[in-house]
């Protein structure tokens, strides 16, 4: 094991010994929120100091074993504890640097999921309602919940700009590396002459914020503008100024919600896309300083970067960030989608993993 990770472990034991004794003090409960905060750092710290304590016991194991082997008489004995306990030292360092892995605090959030056509006119619509059916399909097989927020219908089909909310557990976690350029290859029903189209959609994978004040909005910085709803919704809908835009004035970023019957939801559901949208940018401002040094290897969720492509006449659909390539197109579009998010997940754990083999963090 690395010295530097022997270090961190060690820190950890002693920061465990630490907890254990002020959570055990007759002041510990006196600042409820501050002792739910230490008891949840205790309840993560004990399972990698105990699997570390089994590191240091099989260490101790091995070392024994090693003494024995110049008494004759126990030489069998501890050739037998010697293999053992080097089979399973590699084991459990690899579970231990797995577990010290740094933690994304989004990961249990709901996510906004915003689905846009972009090249490709019609069947670029249309594919973006194939993307949002294959996300909802995934949602339903996860048990999650979703709701349209948002949503900008094309005349042919499909959608031209759709915005929902799902809702579960950790649904960041599994849907965060969805973001960026969707690109279709199929030949559009409108072809006449079985020629094969390539067109693309973006989409955004955005956690929740708890509370409106993650992110901190300047009154003064947005312009509320109330109008009347468009499409489908009845009497109702098309008589009163139901639908809400919001723009934020520094960052250009306009969000609008016109499916809610209410004013006030459909402000209420704007503002809280807003602050999805402003807290993503942050963050995709800080992930592209830290990419610059080094890039991830699941790519940097730049919106403009294609990571996927769906070739529907060779069935098959190429993840390109990972090189994974999977024929089995209808059931990837009907959600099935498990192979390539636990792909992903698992491509971004080896990265990280050989981060902390190389001492960083």
């Amino acid at each position: 094991m690395k010295q530097t990770i022997r270090d961190k472990l060690e820190h950890l034991t002693g920061r465990l010994d630490e907890l254990d004794r002020i959570l055990s003090s007759s002041e510990a409960t006196r600042d409820m929120d501050q002792y739910r905060k230490l008891t949840r750092e205790h309840a993560e710290l004990g399972p990698v100091v105990a699997l570390y304590q089994t590191f240091r016991q099989t260490e101790a194991t091995l070392q024994s074993a090693l003494d024995m082997m110049a008494d004759p008489e126990m030489k069998e004995l501890a050739e037998e504890e010697m293999k053992d306990a080097k089979e399973r030292l590699p084991e459990i360092e690899n579970e231990l640097q797995k577990l010290l892995l740094p933690k994304d605090a989004n990961d249990e959030r709901n996510v906004f999921l915003e689905i846009r056509a972009g090249t490709g006119g019609d069947e670029s619509a249309l594919f973006g309602g194939n993307l949002f059916r294959m996300y909802t399909r995934y949602a339903e097989r996860q048990r999650w919940q979703v709701e349209i927020v948002s949503s900008s219908a094309s005349d042919v089909g499909g959608y031209k700009e759709v915005i929902a909310r799902i809702i579960g557990t950790g649904v960041y976690s599994k849907l965060k590396f969805e973001s960026g350029a969707h690109r279709v290859q199929r030949v559009p029903e409108t072809e006449t002459q079985g020629r094969i189209h390539t067109s693309a959609c973006t989409v955004a994978v955005m956690p929740e914020a708890d509370e409106l004040e993650e992110v901190t909005i300047n009154p003064a910085e947005i312009r509320i503008d109330t109008f009347r709803a468009s499409g489908a919704g009845g009497q109702h809908i098309n008589k009163t100024d139901s639908a809400v835009r919001i723009v934020h004035l520094p960052t250009g970023i306009v969000v609008e919600c016109q499916d809610g019957r209410s004013q006030h939801k459909n402000k209420a559901q704007a503002m809280s896309v807003l602050v999805a949208r402003i807290r993503d940018a942050q963050e995709r401002e800080q992930h592209a300083k830290r990419a610059s040094t080094r890039k991830s290897l699941v790519g940097s969720g730049d919106r403009s970067e294609r990571i996927r492509t769906y070739n529907f006449p060779q069935g098959r659909v190429t993840d390109h960030r990972i090189n994974l390539t999977l024929y089995k197109i209808d059931a990837i579009m009907d959600g099935d989608i498990d192979e390539l998010v636990g792909a992903l997940a698992n491509e971004h754990q080896a990265e990280q993993l050989a981060m902390l083999a190389e001492g960083g963090e």
